[in-house]
């Protein structure tokens, strides 16, 4: 019998290009689909192919790319060169959409961003403006992280010291073997107290049970398999998160700049920006609307996956 290989249309086949950084290494970028090109940005710990599922049904329209940033994903082998990861990344993302408008003989693309790599397009607004950017997609995220006497709609809102002083402490611990290599070398209790955190940050990231459900299936690890475990960006993580809870990351003088048309994605009990402080940004934006998911909480891909396929699909729509 012959047997003969399924061969996908091109537009289905996941192919991974390069970009050049300024600084020599290159940002692997994942493409899928034909059509018009989007840019989609992904969270902290995310890795750019989870958002597959909610655009395979539109490959035939658009063409998607999706890069990794440094430390994640297809790029978790690439180190940060500059301890304000959210900037080094914005530079990275400055040289795919140069390339990819280059390439394409286009002025401009859209964007859609969520969480960190939506933090990341704040800062690319503040160091190279909107020209490449023809509307964009922000995901639940707000331009400050820390509360301020005039801003309590920072990271975790009325419980961010409480949060960050947890985070200071996992990162104090970890300091001292921040040269190790492997996750499995390091002292059990830190091994524990690294993903005991790192799984309160992903539960405080949804609002549905099945969603916390599923993370806690996901994320559990008995001491046995903890102690084998291969925690391959447990470095990186921790270096960004000292970095978030040390670098005032503040992007708000940036947003009446930011003119170009802009949908403000919202989850409605998103425990990590809250969303009236969310709401405030869309007033604070020249030209945006507002669209709140009343049930999802701040990882809306995952605690509304169809609504946030509507408003995709919307979005590029126009």
């Amino acid at each position: 019998m012959i047997r003969k290989q399924l061969t996908l249309p091109t537009q289905y086949q996941l192919q991974t290009i390069s970009v050049a950084a300024t600084d020599g290494n290159t940002i692997p970028v994942s493409v899928l689909g034909k059509g018009k090109p989007v840019l989609m940005l992904h969270a902290y710990g995310m890795d750019a192919r989870e958002f597959l599922p909610f655009i395979l049904p539109l490959m035939g329209k658009y063409q998607f790319y999706l890069p990794h940033f440094r430390g994640f994903g297809e790029a978790k082998s690439i180190h940060l060169t500059q301890f304000d990861f959210v900037r080094q990344y914005a530079d990275d993302i400055d040289k795919v959409i140069e390339q990819i408008c280059h390439e394409l003989k286009i002025e401009s693309l859209p964007v859609a961003a969520i969480s960190m790599g939506a933090q990341v397009m704040w800062a690319y607004f503040e160091q190279y403006g909107i020209a490449r950017v023809s509307h964009y997609l922000n995901i639940d995220q707000s331009p400050t992280i820390h509360n301020q006497s005039d801003w309590q709609g920072g990271l975790f809102g009325t419980r961010q010291q409480e949060v960050f002083d947890i985070f200071h402490n996992v990162v104090d611990m970890t300091l001292p073997y921040a040269k190790i290599d492997s996750f499995t070398h390091l002292p059990f209790a830190i091994k524990r107290r690294v993903t005991d955190v790192e799984r309160l940050f992903s539960l405080l990231s949804v609002n549905r049970l099945r969603s916390k459900a599923i993370i806690q299936l996901l994320t559990h690890q008995n001491d046995r398999k903890l102690v084998f475990f291969d925690h391959r960006t447990w470095q990186h993580k921790m270096r960004c998160l000292q970095a978030y809870l040390e670098l005032p990351y503040d992007f708000r003088d940036v947003i009446e700049k930011v003119t170009i048309p802009v949908v403000n994605l919202i989850g409605g009990q998103s425990k990590l920006y809250d969303s009236q402080w969310q709401q405030k940004v869309t007033h604070m934006l020249p030209h945006a609307i507002e669209v709140v998911l009343p049930q999802a909480g701040h990882a809306i891909p995952m605690d509304a996956p169809v609504e946030f396929y509507k408003v995709l699909k919307g979005f590029l729509e126009g």
